[in-house]
């Protein structure tokens, strides 16, 4: 059967994309117009088939390969092959690598102070802020994308502050992001192209040095502790450049989707009075009179959970993904040729009606065990699916539940006058256009209540 899908056009779909507002909303569109299955002009390669129904997507789960030349702008980043495109072979035990450290709980809790320290400096500037201005908001994004490039940074590089300059690290790496990806995305960047190059030249020159002496100080002190990243790439043998790599994309990879998630939370919440009030009641009951949580709180901050996937599935804040067949694949009615590209339309899938009823709306309680057992697994993929999913995916939560709990626990966040209105666009994550602009004030002081009886979240 052939897919159905619009016309070919001579400008490689590039119009079509423009005129809906971006990627992301286009999905949207295609798949309400022609089905769960859509054929499409994509950028860069070609026509790509789009799957929005997750039981279909089930056929394509094993797939390990990604199309090459839409990751192409990451490859200057990469000295010894782009991360994102390596060979199975290449890919599968370097991932069982990453999965050891960055989905477990030993890595968690050996950076989990830290990340409260740098998440109470945020809240504290933010109360500074509050007292001496009458009602100036906050830009969320800004914010929460530069807390989180921190804690990526510092986690990233073991938090060696004698091998390392946090604050000239988080410098060097939004230059080369701002210059990567303004490319990509046709941003105007301030300076001619030379001057820009240089700039993101000098800046990456910067970065491969720094994790060339962490490094140099793992194998000099003979350390072996492998909840730590470069320690456990060290151990395994890696090369100085696949290291090098290693750490640039699990930052690039790491900070802008976490923060970008936790605004979206709050603009959600500030937005469902009655949901902030639940997890604001729910966070009283845990931590009581404390200000931040331990580690061992977020298993029983389970209204939160919800919240929090609740906002990644209505603004996923990566919005799509993709992979290319090596053989032919059967989807339902459809044959897939052997070199198709698959695209993954994670926030059509999130808004899928069969399974997520008047999908438009807020509604964390959807995250109920209860409400999670009705569903197909891949109705919600957040962070992707199959064998490429993101090896960040627990961590995220881990650093996004920790900053919602301070910053929730202490303040209260209302949406700021005259913005209202908060338009998605597509930045590599799914980003506001003009930022979200919020009113924080501090929450009343209140006496430590009972926790209250909310259902027990899963595992994340």
């Amino acid at each position: 059967m052939t897919i159905p899908g619009p016309e070919p056009r001579a400008d490689d779909g590039v119009g079509a994309i423009t005129a809906a507002g971006g990627l992301h909303t286009y999905q949207l569109r295609l798949h309400a117009e022609y089905g769960p299955v859509v054929r499409f002009q994509l950028p860069g390669a070609g026509t790509a088939v789009s799957v929005a129904d997750p039981v279909l997507l089930e056929a394509t789960a094993h797939i390990n390969k990604r199309p090459e030349r839409l990751f192409e702008f990451l490859a200057p980043l990469c000295e010894a092959g782009n991360l994102q495109v390596i060979p199975a072979d290449e890919h599968t035990p370097l991932r069982r690598l990453l999965l050891s450290v960055l989905a477990g709980r030993p890595s968690h809790e050996r950076h989990f102070a830290r990340f409260t320290e740098l998440t109470t400096e945020l809240a504290d500037d933010w109360a500074a802020r509050s007292a001496r201005t009458d009602g100036d908001p906050v830009e969320l994004q800004k914010d929460l994308t530069a807390l989180t490039l921190r804690m990526i940074s510092e986690y990233a590089l073991g938090g060696d502050s004698e091998a390392t300059d946090p604050d000239r690290v988080v410098a060097a790496f939004e230059e080369v992001l701002t210059e990567y990806l303004g490319r990509l995305y046709e941003v105007p960047v301030p300076g001619t192209q030379d001057e820009r190059a240089r700039r993101a030249g000098e800046a990456l020159a910067y970065l491969r040095a720094t994790v060339d002496r962490v490094v140099a100080a793992h194998r000099s002190g003979g350390r072996t502790d492998k909840s730590d990243l470069i320690g456990a790439l060290v151990e395994a043998g890696e090369s100085p450049a696949r290291i090098r790599d290693t750490v640039m994309v699990t930052m690039l990879a790491a900070h802008h989707t976490t923060g970008v998630a936790v605004s979206w939370t709050l603009h959600l919440l500030a937005r469902h009075p009655e949901a902030a009030a639940r997890v604001a009641d729910e966070l009283d009951g845990v931590l009581g009179d404390r200000a931040a949580p331990e580690y061992a709180d977020l298993r029983r901050l389970t209204y939160l959970e919800m919240a929090l996937k609740e906002s990644m599935r209505l603004y996923p804040p990566g919005p799509y993904g993709a992979r290319e067949t090596t053989e032919t694949l059967v989807l339902g009615d459809h044959e897939i040729p052997a070199g198709t590209t698959i695209f993954y339309p994670f926030w059509a899938v999130h808004m899928n009606p069969e399974y997520w009823p008047e999908p438009e709306k807020f509604e964390p309680e959807r995250f109920s065990p209860e409400e999670i057992a009705k569903r197909p697994k891949l109705a919600y993929i957040p962070f992707g699916l199959g064998p490429r999913s993101c090896e960040g995916a627990v961590l995220a939560m881990v650093e996004a539940e920790l900053i919602l709990a301070v910053l929730l626990k202490r303040f209260r966040i209302r949406p700021a006058p005259g913005h209202e209105t908060v338009t998605p666009i597509e930045r590599f994550v799914l980003w506001a256009a003009d930022d979200i602009h919020m009113l924080v004030s501090p929450r009343p002081r209140t006496e430590p209540c009972p926790r209250l009886p909310h259902p027990a979240a899963p595992d994340g």
